[in-house]
């Protein structure tokens, strides 16, 4: 049973960083028009061999707080300046 805030499979690649998996916060998470796919950034780098591939569940483990934004639309992003901050959503 799958009790995750997410609809897509637990097992689902996402898009993240270097710095996250290594413990960064995630502070902007978007949810991409063009194929649905989700990103969880931390805003340290834009170097695209920073880039990552996790499963979904991988990024709920490291911050359970992400679940706030799971019904974020397509084409949308969310931020906050801080883990625990108040998210704000915006279309891309």
């Amino acid at each position: 049973m799958n009790l995750m805030r997410f609809e897509e499979d637990p097992h689902l690649g996402v898009i993240t960083t270097a710095p996250v998996v290594a413990g960064a916060p995630i502070l902007m998470i978007s949810h991409d028009a063009d194929d649905g796919g989700w990103q969880f950034l931390c805003g340290s780098t834009t170097d695209p061999g920073d880039g990552r591939i996790v499963h979904l569940e991988e990024i709920i483990a490291m911050d359970p707080t992400v679940e706030e934004v799971a019904d974020l639309p397509l084409g949308w992003v969310a931020f906050r300046s801080k883990v625990g901050g108040a998210w704000t959503r915006e279309p891309q």
